[in-house]
């Protein structure tokens, strides 16, 4: 009995902990074109200038990827012309569905928000 106790404590941890998943690092890197004249407001999310990028969790590069793609949302109309939005993965470069680094290339509402800038 004492072996299979001894047994059961030096094996525990390993599968207490086997099924536990390591998120991953998602730098979302946004790059935004501003309306004429709009600059500055469009600019605003990344402190006044045209180029930032956020860090995420994401379980895996597809979950991060999925995040690039909703980043590409675009609700300022008049206000951003248009993003190229790009993403790393653990510090490794991962691409759209389509093979592209900008995920905005398959965003299916980038013809609906993007160049809207005259109404």
């Amino acid at each position: 009995m004492r072996v299979f106790i001894l047994c059961l404590m030096t094996t525990l941890p390993y599968f207490a902990f086997s099924g536990v998943a390591q998120a991953g690092t998602c730098e979302i890197k946004y790059t935004r074109t501003a309306c004429p004249g709009k600059e500055a407001i469009s600019y605003k999310k990344c402190k006044g200038k045209q180029n930032c990028s956020k860090f995420k969790e994401a379980a895996s590069a597809a979950e991060c990827g999925d995040m690039a793609v909703k980043s590409c949302r675009n609700k300022r109309l008049t206000v951003t012309k248009s993003k190229v939005i790009n993403a790393l993965f653990d510090g490794q470069q991962i691409k759209a569905s389509n093979g592209s680094d900008d995920f905005c290339t398959v965003y299916e509402k980038a013809n609906e928000e993007f160049n809207k800038c005259d109404g």
